[in-house]
């Protein structure tokens, strides 16, 4: 269950499952369930091509019966361009109708007679005529879907890395310190190093990094996110930071709480954050080990410093700077 909650504070995964919850009652519920679209008030050129035919052959059975050339005109100004060629379609088959009285409408109604029968041309029935909206909609609706489950998939099977973070908006930030690079400890090179660094103001801090082989295989992920706050109101006061190391071959993630001083000397808070994972006093200089089936991480405080109100001293962070170095365990 913690490993599955720590998942989900990674703002990748908040971005997806947002999604497709979002896809879910956009889609299922508002359209097909709650607002579903209804036509009503359909005019004779929405009706598919055969009901057209017998709109038309009600209106010649009505002309044969009142003589209103007008009237029949206008019906078969309704049915729109396709009138004629259903008119010729009626002439060459009248079915039950008299062929008399459909010539008589097609003459008082303006359109050309067919003199012959035998002389018409079967003609396919046109397709159903919808709106450029109706037509594309849902197939745009489709592809935009696909495309953005495409790039959700690239973005995760191949990036694998998700990097956020604000400026400060309570001072601006220092010059970049140069910090002395780091010493190996095993013989072999290390399979990725990184620096991440955490100031007051960045409340959304959550930096997380791929580790890779020399051949470019995907082998876990490791990085540092806010744990514990203290106080209230804004920017955040971060008492603790979670270091975290994932291996795909083991099935759980490994996590070590890096806390202040206040916090770690604090029993109900330090026994609290334990859950999360062990808890550790932060220290300039100090080195956490975590260790999964096959890597190793050495996460370094290369730089810290407290920040001062109205709170305990020593009790939140100002600046962190972390060294995150992965080894392929022995």
């Amino acid at each position: 269950m913690d490993d599955i909650r720590e998942q989900l504070n990674k703002p990748l995964w908040v971005g997806i499952i947002s999604f497709v919850v979002g896809l879910l009652i956009g889609l299922v519920v508002l359209g097909w369930w709650l607002w579903p679209v209804q036509w009503t008030d359909a005019a004779p050129s929405d009706l598919r091509p055969e009901y057209q035919e017998t709109y038309l052959r009600m209106a010649i059975d009505s002309y044969t019966l009142n003589q209103d050339a007008a009237l029949a005109q206008q019906r078969i100004a309704e049915v729109g361009e396709n009138s004629a060629e259903i008119l010729a379609d009626i002439a060459a088959d009248p079915g039950t109708q008299n062929t008399d009285s459909i010539q008589a409408f097609m003459l008082f109604s303006g359109t050309e007679p067919v003199e012959e029968a035998g002389e018409l041309e079967a003609t396919p029935a046109p397709e159903e005529e919808t709106s450029l909206a109706r037509r594309w909609l849902p197939w745009l609706c489709l592809i935009t879907f696909l495309l953005a489950g495409a790039l959700v998939l690239v973005f995760f099977f191949r990036n694998r890395s998700f990097s956020f973070s604000l400026p400060s908006t309570r001072k601006e930030a220092p010059p970049e310190a140069e910090y002395p690079e780091y010493t190996a400890t095993q013989d072999e090179p290390p399979l990725a190093q990184f620096m991440t660094t955490y100031q007051t103001g960045n409340d959304l801090f959550d930096d997380s990094f791929s580790i890779d082989s020399p051949a470019g295989e995907f082998l876990g992920e490791c990085g540092v996110g806010i744990s514990e706050t203290i106080g209230v109101g804004e920017p955040k006061k971060v008492t603790a930071f979670e270091v975290w190391l994932f291996d795909k071959n083991d099935i759980q993630t490994v996590t070590t709480v890096l806390m202040s001083k206040n916090a770690f000397e604090d029993d109900a808070t330090r026994q609290r954050l334990s859950a999360k994972g062990e808890p550790v006093q932060a220290e300039p200089s100090r080195e956490l080990i975590l260790e999964t089936a096959t890597l190793r991480l050495e996460a370094r405080v290369v730089d810290m410093s407290y920040g001062s109100g109205g709170l305990p001293p020593e009790s939140f962070f100002d600046r962190v700077t972390l060294e995150l170095v992965a080894w392929p365990k022995s």
